[in-house]
């Protein structure tokens, strides 16, 4: 699944060519995907200036004044500027996984969701009150997230750390891979529990999780199986990986094996030298 910096690296992909531009139209190739498309309200965003596009954890907002078109790529989406063939033509008809197309003047944003676990909504109103969005966590890149901020919010919690940092009610956008590289990369065993973490650690772990988003932004993202960029492109903040993914490889610090463990139901990757504690 698309994390944290992969939406990022998608928004500030299509930004540029968007912004200011006005949309032409809107096709939807599919009555539904993870939710119903938003059909009947075209009429509503239709012929409207695209304003900005900002990220809300791992949610894409299209704001043209009126409302919001709310994007999130699911397990397997992806999001494409293609050219236009004439100012509001596609230059690329869409294949069997193309879903949603929406054409401004001149470049059209397509959205390929091979799982269709993906969402395309028109949000009016206050966008933050929205069931979606309404009770998720602080973003990690804001300056209000620190050590304190993480310390009295872990205080008395059980969970061990990784799905901890994972619980978007709590901090959004630390999927798996980064939740991973953080501990790793902090000396922190992932299945600490999160309320017995001294505070001296997390003044470390805070800052280490900033540190390794935004390297993974400025990579391009992770290239994940169905992930690619607005222009085809691929990420490549695999290359730096400490721990995920590398089951059964040498740890790059110590050169024991990196082991792997269920939490949560999702694989948690560690060195238990490095992260013995």
């Amino acid at each position: 699944m698309p994390e944290l910096p992969e939406v990022e690296v998608t928004r500030r992909g299509i930004a540029p060519a968007l912004i200011g531009r006005r949309l032409a139209s809107a096709d939807f190739y599919a009555p539904t995907l993870r939710y119903p498309l938003p059909h009947t309200a075209r009429t509503e965003f239709v012929g409207q200036t695209l304003i900005n596009i900002t990220r809300r954890a791992k949610y894409l907002l299209l704001d043209f004044g009126v409302g919001h078109l709310l994007i999130h790529l699911g397990m397997s989406g992806s999001l494409r500027l293609l050219p236009n063939e004439k100012s509001d033509t596609p230059s690329t008809p869409p294949q069997k996984h193309d879903h949603v197309d929406l054409v401004f003047e001149n470049t059209t944003l397509r959205l390929r969701d091979p799982r269709r676990f993906g969402a395309v909504l028109w949000l009016t109103g206050d966008v933050c009150k929205h069931p979606l969005l309404a009770k998720l966590g602080i973003e990690p890149l804001d300056p209000a997230f620190d050590a304190l901020w993480l310390k009295n919010h872990l205080k008395g919690v059980k969970t061990a750390i990784k799905p901890a940092l994972m619980d978007g009610h709590r901090i959004v956008g630390i999927g798996n891979i980064y939740a991973s590289e953080s501990l790793f990369r902090a000396r922190i065993n992932p299945r600490t529990p999160a309320g017995k973490i001294s505070f001296a650690r997390l003044q470390r772990l805070v800052p280490i999780i900033k540190e390794t988003l935004l390297a993974a932004i400025a990579a391009g993202g992770s290239s994940l199986r169905d992930f690619i960029h607005s222009d085809g492109s691929s990420g490549y903040f695999q290359q730096q990986y400490f721990a995920y993914g590398r089951t059964g490889e040498p740890c790059r610090i110590c050169g024991q094996l990196i082991r792997e463990i269920k939490q949560a139901q999702r694989t948690t990757f560690y060195c238990a030298t490095c992260q013995a504690r």
